[in-house]
């Protein structure tokens, strides 16, 4: 028997793909009806001399003020992205009770530090999904 997942998850973007040079914050996901979520963070090549940035998880209640998810409801690290390791993907799986998440991104070190990259939230587990 196959199983069909396209219907018991949701993609949705928090930060769009871009060039990155300074801090930025992704747009919130809306969690409700969703038991799981997953962020997916997906960077390209670091440039500029010596660049490091750091991505953070962060939740709302209200979609409005954001805080830092604290470590004990991560499953991960959040990754701080150097040369030596872009070009890659990185999940952060979310254990928290707040209502909404998103991906920010901060450029930590460097001289003009760029980095291509974008964050997406994957939503599991409804709490209505179709009958398998």
């Amino acid at each position: 028997m196959r199983l069909d997942i396209a219907n018991t998850l949701t993609v949705v973007q928090s930060l769009a793909p871009a060039s990155r040079t300074a801090t930025g914050n992704g747009t919130g996901v809306d969690l409700r009806d969703y038991s799981a979520a997953v962020a997916i963070i997906d960077t390209g090549t670091a440039g500029g001399t010596s660049p490091s940035f750091t991505f953070e998880l962060q939740e709302s209640d209200d979609n409005s003020t954001f805080t830092a998810v604290a470590n004990a409801d991560l499953i991960g690290t959040e990754p701080v992205i150097t040369t030596s390791n872009d070009v890659a993907v990185y999940e952060l799986g979310y254990l928290g009770s707040k209502r909404y998440i998103r991906v920010a991104i901060t450029a930590v070190s460097g001289t003009s530090p760029t980095l291509l990259c974008s964050a997406c939230v994957v939503r599991g587990k409804p709490r209505y999904a179709p009958a398998a």
